[in-house]
C-alpha cells in the first residue's frame, strides 16, 4: 500500500471518474472531449501503483448493468407500436437451467409466415430497446421473442456474464418456444452485448439457424483493451494502458470464475457452421470494426459483413433505415431457403 493512501476516497473518486467517463449509463454523462478527458483521468489513476483494492472497481461496472425496469406507460407504449402492425403480445416466462427467472414478450405477427425472431437486447437496455427491429419483422410476417437478459430488466440474475451463461438462458428460451408455438424456422438478431449472445448460442443451438449480429464482439478480453484504449485505440489499451486493462481482466475472471477469452463470438462461428450477417458502423467506437471483421473471417458457414459509413454503436438502422430493413429481410429469406 501506498503510505498514507486513503483507499475509500481512491474508490470514491475513481467511481466518481468512472461514471463521468461512461463506464455507467444511468442518468446525464458528460460527452465530448471532457468525456475523453475523464476517460484519461481513469486509466491513468488505473496505472499509478494504487492500492491493489482499487482495481476491483471496476469490474461491478461490467458485471452488474445498471437494471432498467418497464413502467407501466412504456407498456402500453409498445402494445400502441405492436398494434399498428396488428401483432398480438403476451408475456413469456421460462426458467433457466440454474433457476433464473428470465421475463420478456412473445409477440404473434398478423399475418405469421411461421417464423420466430429472438430479438436479444445490449447491456444496461432491456426488451424495450429492440421494439423497432420488431415492428418491421412484425410487418414482414415474422413473430419475434423480446426477453430480458439475466441482471437485465424484469428477469432475475444479478451478474451478466456476456454470453457465457446467457448462451444457455436462449437454450431454455427456445426449448419454451418450441414446445408452445411449434415454429418453422427460428433466427436470432441481436446488437452489441445481444449480438455476442446471439452468436454464442447458435453455436451450441442447432435450432438457432441464422444470426444478425450488430456490434458484436470477437472476444471479452479484446473489448476491455479497447476501453483501456479510450475507446480510441486497441494499441493503447494494450500498451500505455495494459496494466489498467489486466487489472480489470483479473479481477473480473476472478469474480465470475471463468477465462474472458472463452466468452468468444469468434470462436462460436468457428465451431458451427450457420449463416450469420455482420454489421458494424464505421464510427462505432465501443466495438470497432476489427471485432466484426475477425468474426467474419473466423465464421465457416455462410456469411455477409456490412459496414455501415458514418453509423455509431447500435445506430446501422437509424443511419441507413432503408437499406439495415431490405438487408435483414433479404438475409432472413435467404437462410429460410437454405435451410427447407
Amino acid at each position: 500500500m501506498v503510505a498514507g493512501w486513503n483507499v475509500g476516497w481512491t474508490r470514491q473518486v475513481v467511481k466518481g471518474l468512472a461514471e463521468i467517463a461512461g463506464w455507467r449509463f444511468e442518468g446525464q454523462t458528460l460527452t465530448g472531449k471532457l468525456q475523453n478527458v475523464a476517460r484519461t483521468v481513469v486509466l491513468a489513476l488505473l496505472c499509478l501503483p494504487l492500492p491493489a483494492s482499487a482495481g476491483g472497481i471496476f469490474a461491478p461496472f461490467i458485471l452488474h448493468p445498471v437494471r432498467r425496469n418497464i413502467a407501466a406507460e412504456q407498456i402500453g407504449e409498445a402494445d400502441r407500436s405492436f398494434a399498428q402492425e396488428h401483432a398480438t403480445r403476451e408475456d413469456f416466462v421460462v426458467t433457466a437451467q440454474d433457476g433464473v427467472v428470465l421475463r420478456g414478450w412473445k409477440v404473434r405477427a398478423a399475418h405469421p409466415n411461421g417464423d420466430w425472431v429472438l430479438l436479444l437486447h445490449g447491456r444496461s437496455q432491456n426488451r424495450l430497446s429492440m421494439i423497432r427491429y420488431a415492428e418491421f419483422l412484425l410487418g414482414s410476417g415474422y413473430s419475434v421473442v423480446m426477453m430480458d437478459a439475466r441482471a437485465h430488466g424484469e428477469s432475475g440474475g444479478t451478474i451478466a456474464t456476456y454470453g457465457h451463461v446467457e448462451r444457455y438462458d436462449e437454450r431454455s428460451i427456445v426449448d419454451a418456444l418450441t414446445a408452445a408455438e411449434h415454429p418453422q424456422h427460428i433466427f436470432a438478431m441481436g446488437e452489441s452485448m445481444g449480438a455476442a449472445v446471439a452468436l454464442q448460442s447458435a453455436a451450441i443451438d442447432p435450432r438457432i439457424e441464422a444470426v444478425i449480429a450488430e456490434g458484436a464482439f470477437r472476444n471479452l478480453h479484446e473489448v476491455f483493451f479497447d476501453y483501456a484504449g479510450l475507446r480510441v485505440s486497441a494499441f493503447l489499451g494494450k500498451t500505455f494502458f495494459r496494466p489498467a486493462a489486466m487489472l480489470a481482466v483479473h479481477e473480473t475472471e476472478h469474480q465470475v470464475g471463468f477465462r474472458l477469452d472463452d466468452v468468444s463470438p469468434e470462436a462460436s462461428v468457428a465451431a458451427r457452421s450457420f449463416p450469420v450477417l455482420l454489421i458494424s458502423g464505421l464510427r462505432d467506437h465501443n466495438v470497432p470494426k476489427r471485432h466484426a471483421e475477425a468474426i467474419f473471417l473466423a465464421a465457416s458457414g455462410p456469411k455477409e459483413l456490412w459496414l455501415v459509413p458514418k453509423a455509431r454503436h447500435q445506430k446501422a438502422m437509424e443511419t441507413a433505415p432503408e437499406e439495415f430493413q431490405s438487408r435483414v429481410l433479404r438475409f432472413f429469406s435467404r437462410a429460410q431457403v437454405a435451410s427447407n
